[in-house]
């Protein structure tokens, strides 16, 4: 069958790390052109993508009548105007996460791929972790009991700012809100469905920092608390999931591999134990089942960002719906606009009818 020629836009670490490699894993795709302008980012293309032609401008590729879908992984306030011009051009869309930096945005992009039939996929890439996996799966297998409280964490220690990095900048979609937050709130909308309300506490603690690079977010439910926290100031580590279940507990700590290794310039269709967890980070359960304590070492489900990629090939060839749905990812927008709503005025916003696909 003929493969899907694919056009990369933004060849930065986004570029580099989380799409260029994994789409070389799977067969059906093939990368063609990417759009690169610093020597650096060209030197990078030329080892390790020999084949593919570097391009100055989205335009390039669009103009390419070989190139069915496109990638953007640019920083996040071109994902819009991006976007926009690639389905109006008559192509396939993947972009990375946050899919927008507002929902009026992702509304007009979801309304206009349906207009042209074309698919708009977003880049949630840790819904296909391995401690994610492991922690729906220990969710779903029901031994917890009724969850009653998740506690999510995303932490990293950098207590320096990087030099032009977009991300630290006061600009719109700036700050580990968006970029990890998107995440954090995306898995848990997968787990539990819609919230009643959002209380978000987010600030800005680095010396110079000029966007949000702490926060905490609670989501609330009729029974269930939950808990999503990141910081830029965590020295030590801390527990990545904790879940409180009327049976009892379950922790996790570590982190999927997958990140760890593509940084380290590792392709996954080299490597047949690609996002398997070191034995050591795996999970502990501690229950009480019929009036005995139990407490057991969960190994953890396996990670593969190759599956996001695979599913838009089956997505674009009609054989599968997209996984990860456009209006899931506009609901984490609008989440992360009543967090700073909340933020601002100080109490509880309720969600009511705001979301569209939970």
């Amino acid at each position: 069958m003929k493969k899907i020629g694919v056009g990369l836009v933004g060849f930065g670490i986004s570029g580099q790390v989380f799409h260029a490699p994994v789409m070389r894993g799977v067969a059906e795709l093939e990368l063609l052109k990417v759009t690169a302008r610093k020597p650096e980012q060209q030197a990078i293309l030329q080892a390790k993508y020999p084949h593919v032609e570097i391009v100055q401008a989205i335009d390039d590729i669009l103009a390419d009548d070989r190139i069915e879908l496109v990638v953007i992984a640019t920083s996040n306030d071109m994902h819009y105007p991006f976007v926009k011009q690639v389905l109006e051009a008559g192509k396939h869309v993947v972009v990375e996460k946050p899919f927008t930096n507002t929902t009026a945005q992702a509304d007009e992009l979801i309304a206009l791929a349906k207009a042209k039939g074309l698919q708009l996929a977003v880049y949630h890439n840790l819904r296909f972790n391995s401690d994610y996996r492991t922690v729906e799966k220990v969710v779903k297998s029901g031994e917890l009991g009724p969850v009653v409280n998740l506690e999510s964490r995303y932490d990293r220690f950098r207590n320096y700012l990087r030099p032009n990095a977009w991300r630290e900048n006061n600009i719109p979609g700036s700050g580990i809100f968006y970029d990890l937050g998107a995440h954090q709130i995306d898995q848990t909308l997968q787990l539990f469905g819609k919230p009643t309300g959002v209380f978000a506490d987010l600030a800005i603690q680095r010396t110079g920092a000029q966007a949000v690079d702490s926060f905490d977010l609670l989501l609330y439910y009729p029974n269930l608390r939950v808990s999503l926290k990141a910081s830029m100031l965590a020295k030590e580590e801390t527990i990545r999931y904790l879940i409180f279940g009327l049976n009892g507990t379950f922790t996790k700590n570590g982190s999927d591999p997958q990140e760890t290794l593509l940084r380290a310039g590792h392709f996954p269709d080299e490597d047949p134990h690609w996002g398997e967890e070191d034995p050591s980070i795996y999970g502990k359960l501690n229950i009480l089942k019929d009036g005995e304590d139990i407490s057991k070492i969960i190994p953890s489900e396996k990670g593969s960002y190759l599956d996001f990629y695979r599913n838009v090939v089956d997505a674009i060839r009609g054989t599968a719906p997209l996984i990860v749905q456009p209006e899931q990812a506009r609901d984490v927008i609008r989440i992360i606009e009543l967090g700073y709503q909340s933020q601002q005025e100080r109490r509880v916003i309720p969600i009511e009818d705001q979301l569209i696909a939970y």
